[in-house]
């Protein structure tokens, strides 16, 4: 009897031994995989997450042209490449088609998004849908300005930008040039500005990329630019009875102003929507510091869909 009990008892642990080795057996992959998904999964956040970039300030004041390398400021939807997606400067995925961005070094690339000038509508209406269209995406470029990551000085990035372009067709490098004086400086922008150019951008040569806004990047008008929230409407008088007059909009500031002037006959009938972002020019402030002569650009719905 206390044989076979004996007998009995190994044989039950041999089985719960081999009981706990299959089910180690099956556990093992789970347990190999769990780290990898969850790696995984924290990349697609971190790479949602709003990039870290550099913000432009405007021209005040009297400036060395010569410490600065100047470019067209193009009028497209600013993208950020970050080695395996391209964004928008909010963290939004792009829906680029896949051929777009397949030869695109797997380095941090920032530019705009481009077909011309004039064209920025249909640029944000191709960035906003869901489902690529490859005919319009074809007539983009991804215009590159700057290589976020880098730690050389501007000059020296700009260069390196050029090398990278010529790996894919879908890249160009928006062209820096110099200039020798102010003078030289202003008349380049009238010029391009007739020719239909949005302004200029400077970038100071020997700068390295700061994140946040910073005086190593200046943008330059003929008149300046500022976003707004719509809050409200005022209807209009006149042969606008019935429509919308002016817009009510707030500023990130917290001031708060009409536009009344610079839409269409169809925007005053179909104004924008209350809680969407503007963009408005305007000729410097008033002393209670409002806009000064404000006149409405355009919606800025240059965001994907999600």
């Amino acid at each position: 009897m206390t044989i076979l009990f004996i007998k009995r008892l190994l044989g039950f642990r041999i089985l719960l031994c081999k009981f706990q080795l299959l089910n180690l057996a099956i556990l093992l992959p789970v347990f190999c995989v769990i780290p990898s998904f969850t790696f995984a999964q924290t990349s697609i956040v971190e790479a949602s997450s709003k990039p870290s970039i550099q913000l432009a300030k405007s021209v005040e004041g009297t400036l060395n042209i010569t410490d600065y390398l100047v470019s067209e400021k193009l009028d497209g939807v600013r993208g950020y490449w970050d080695g395996q997606r391209l964004l928008t400067k909010s963290g939004k995925q792009i829906n680029a088609p896949l051929w777009f961005t397949a030869d695109f070094p797997d380095v941090v690339l920032e530019g705009e998004l481009w077909i011309g000038r004039g064209q920025f509508e249909l640029v944000s209406g191709l960035v906003r849908r869901k489902v690529a269209d490859d005919n319009l995406w074809s007539k983009v470029r991804f215009m590159l300005f700057d290589l976020p990551q880098s730690p050389l000085p501007f000059e020296q990035r700009y260069a390196v930008l050029q090398q990278l372009a010529k790996q894919s067709s879908s890249l160009k490098v928006i062209t820096q040039i110099s200039l020798s004086s102010e003078i030289e400086l202003y008349q380049h922008l009238n010029r391009i500005v007739s020719e239909g150019a949005e302004g200029l951008m400077l970038h100071r040569k020997l700068a390295i990329y700061t994140v946040g806004r910073t005086d190593n990047i200046l943008k330059l008008k003929l008149k300046s630019d500022a976003d707004a929230i719509v809050i409200g409407y005022s209807e209009g008088k006149g042969k606008y009875k019935g429509a919308m007059g002016a817009l009510k909009v707030k500023m990130a500031d917290g001031v708060i102003f009409e536009i009344g002037s610079g839409f269409t006959d169809i925007q005053r009938q179909h104004p924008p929507q209350i809680g969407s972002l503007i963009s408005f020019y305007h000729i410097g402030f008033t002393s209670n510091g409002l806009p000064r002569f404000a006149s409405f650009w355009r919606v800025r719905d240059d965001e994907p869909l999600q």
